[in-house]
């Protein structure tokens, strides 16, 4: 490119991506700030900077909306990636990368809040968000209980989650991650596979 020459302007699908972004960004910080209850389409359009119905267009309504959000603020390519041997591990490191670091905790500390007291957050976290991954992780689990073995681990994630994080239990809450670390992965390898224990 020379001197004279102007940047190409982004495509649609890049603009269309660029406004997403900007979109569940919005809404992260108010369904954090404000919980699913209390925020709404058009509060979340105003400070995206766009009109109501790209975010309808987008995302379809708030049940829409909140489940992309929660699945934007974790990550999981990693644990979907995951061997049966790897699982138990990969589900530890999945809920610390979340909750441990200062810039993601709060808003999937409140996004976690929101499904434990709305019903309609609730039914999205748990069909739309944890169910899909479940799936996944039953997937790699295998066997005729997979999905029982996936939702116990879930479970047991979720428990702790809540234990540390929100409930903030002084024994768990004050615990390092390595000694969370050292008591869970056996239990979670044995949930994972049973015969890993014998």
């Amino acid at each position: 490119m020379t001197g004279t020459e102007k940047p190409k302007p982004p495509s649609r699908k890049e603009r269309r991506r660029d406004t997403e972004s900007v979109i569940l960004t919005a809404a992260r910080e108010l369904f954090a700030r404000q919980g699913f209850q209390s925020t709404t389409i058009r509060a979340v359009a105003r400070a995206a900077g766009v009109d109501p119905s790209l975010v309808m267009q987008y995302f379809g309504n708030k049940e829409g909306l909140f489940a992309a959000a929660a699945r934007s603020t974790v990550d999981n390519d990693a644990l979907l990636r995951a061997t049966r041997a790897q699982l138990p591990r990969r589900a530890l490191e999945h809920l610390f990368a979340d909750f441990e670091d200062p810039d993601r905790r709060e808003s999937a500390a409140a996004l976690l809040r929101s499904c434990l007291t709305h019903p309609g957050a609730q039914e999205v976290v748990r069909d739309l968000v944890m169910g899909e991954s479940q799936t996944i992780v039953a997937s790699a689990i295998g066997g005729d209980d997979a999905q029982l073995r996936a939702g116990v681990l879930n479970a047991c994630t979720l428990g702790l989650t809540i234990a540390r994080y929100l409930l903030r239990m002084p024994a768990v809450a004050q615990a390092d991650r390595e000694e969370l670390e050292r008591i869970m992965l056996p239990a979670l390898r044995t949930i994972v596979d049973p015969s890993s224990g014998s």
